[in-house]
This record gives structure tokens, C-alpha cells and sequence, in this order.
């Protein structure tokens, strides 16, 4: 697995970059949980999201936001973290300019930063955001929301109660011309710990499989 440093909006930017060998391969990025809890590359939902879609035929690059590991600057409430996730799909794409689709995915704090590259964003065909913190932060910049997705999240999370992420989900499908899947894990809190991340993975591949082979939006 490579590491590569690659120039953010405050410095270097450290992250993790799997090619594959076919050049219009799709691509995706996947953003850690929030940086001033513990949240890295390397958290464990994260890196099994970076190689269920490598395992899927993506190119795929996880990084460290800003202040974290060895990437430069300091944590800036999420919005130099935005800056940080499109400085890094600026990056995946300057390496793949053949790639068919191309899919951002987030765990907590990232899942709120990826659904708002998704709107800064046409070019993005699907989502994936597990255990979104829709109590915490406004999610309300999604309207409408540009493209087809799958919110995820454990019956059991108390980080991010189940009842916020229902009613964002609610109101995501009031909305014409995309699909939002829902899909609540019986059982999983915020972070997945076994015996659900396996359950989480499965899930999330059978949905980015069913939609490669429809090509939709």
C-alpha cells in the first residue's frame, strides 16, 4: 500500500493510495472520523471501507486531514477539512483521468464533510455515509442532494442517536431524481465492534456492487 504526501490547502497531506491495474478503474476517497477524537486513516472502519472498494475494482486513497499524522496545519471545524477532501479528490483524479465513476465515502465527521463534496461536486456518482452525526452537525445543505447514496448506521449507536440519522434519511427521500438506501444494523454501535463490522462491509458492498452494474445516478 503506497503512502503518498500530496499538497493540501495548508501543506502536505499523508495518505494511503491503492491503484488498480486497469486505468478507467473507479475511483474513491474515504474520510476518517473527527480529528480531535482520535479520528485517522487508520480507524478501523475506514480502512475496511479503503479495501471493500479496492476488493470492488476502485482505485481508492484514504488520508489524514489537516493536523493529523503527519499531515500539516490544524484542525479548522470542518470547513478546511472540506478544502482538505477536494484537494485530495483533485489529487485521485489527476492520477485517473479515465475513471468511469467516481465515489466518496465518510465514517462520522466524515461522513458530514463527504456529503458536502458531494455538493461542490458533480462529478461524484454515489456516496456512502456510515454513522452520520446528523445530531450534531447541520445536514441541511442537502437540498437537494445530488446524487444516490446509502446512509448506514448501528440500532445501537449512542454517539449519534438513530432517531437524527432516520429523520435526515426521511427527508433525503422527499427529494425527486435520486435513491437514498437506509440501511440500520440491529445491534452496532457508533464504531462497529464486532461481531458488525463484517455485517457493515457486506452491506456496503452489496450496495456499490448493485449500483456499478446499474450505471445509474
Amino acid at each position: 500500500m503506497p503512502e503518498v504526501i500530496f499538497p493540501g490547502p495548508e501543506g502536505r497531506l499523508e495518505g494511503r493510495y491503492h491503484p488498480q491495474k486497469d486505468k478507467d478503474a473507479p475511483i474513491a476517497i474515504v474520510l476518517h472520523p473527527h480529528p480531535q477524537f482520535g479520528g485517522t486513516m487508520n480507524n478501523r472502519v475506514v480502512y475496511n471501507l479503503h479495501y471493500a472498494f479496492h476488493r470492488m475494482g476502485f482505485t481508492v486513497l484514504r488520508f489524514n486531514f489537516r493536523g493529523v499524522g503527519r499531515s500539516q496545519g490544524e484542525y479548522d471545524q470542518g470547513i478546511g477539512e472540506l478544502s482538505d477532501a477536494a484537494a485530495a479528490l483533485d489529487y485521485l483524479q489527476s492520477m485517473n483521468q479515465n475513471a468511469k465513476h467516481c465515489w466518496v465515502a465518510g465514517f462520522s465527521f466524515g461522513a458530514w464533510i463527504g456529503m458536502q463534496l458531494l455538493m461542490r461536486r458533480p462529478e461524484i456518482t454515489g456516496f456512502v455515509s456510515v454513522s452520520p452525526p446528523a445530531n450534531m452537525y447541520d445536514f441541511s445543505f442537502l437540498a437537494p442532494c445530488p446524487s444516490s447514496g446509502l446512509v448506514i448506521h448501528g440500532s445501537a449507536d449512542r454517539v449519534a442517536p438513530p432517531a437524527d440519522t432516520r429523520a435526515l434519511v426521511d427527508k433525503l427521500h422527499e427529494q425527486k431524481g435520486i435513491t437514498i438506501t437506509h440501511d440500520e444494523i440491529e445491534g452496532a454501535d457508533h464504531f462497529f465492534q464486532d461481531p458488525h463490522m463484517d455485517t457493515l462491509i457486506d452491506h456496503v458492498s452489496t450496495y456499490v456492487r448493485r449500483r456499478l452494474t446499474e450505471g445509474t445516478r
